[in-house]
């Protein structure tokens, strides 16, 4: 849930994976499969930057859906992870 409610805290705004997991914490092993997991929901939305500094590689950047902040807003993580417990989503969000 932190990494939507990072997002939702700006729902408009692109934002990269780096500055993402900074932000919640989470290092890329376990930030990337979120942000996978969410845009395959639905719930993000993903473009590359399209004009990034020279010498620089283009970022994969991420925004809310939608649909994306109404779960943040709610708290509704279990729509994005069915079957499993607040209390177990807490832990993986």
């Amino acid at each position: 849930m932190a990494v939507l409610s990072a997002l939702a805290a700006d729902p408009s705004a692109w934002r990269h994976g780096y500055e993402l997991g900074r932000q919640v914490g989470l290092k890329a092993g376990s930030l990337y499969p979120i942000l996978i997991r969410l845009c395959d929901r639905g719930l993000l939305e993903a473009t590359w930057e399209s004009d990034p500094p020279p010498g620089r590689p283009a970022r994969h950047l991420y925004r809310l859906t939608g649909e994306g902040a109404r779960v943040a807003g709610e708290g509704a993580a279990e729509e994005v992870l069915p079957g499993r417990s607040r209390s177990e989503l807490r832990g993986a969000w």
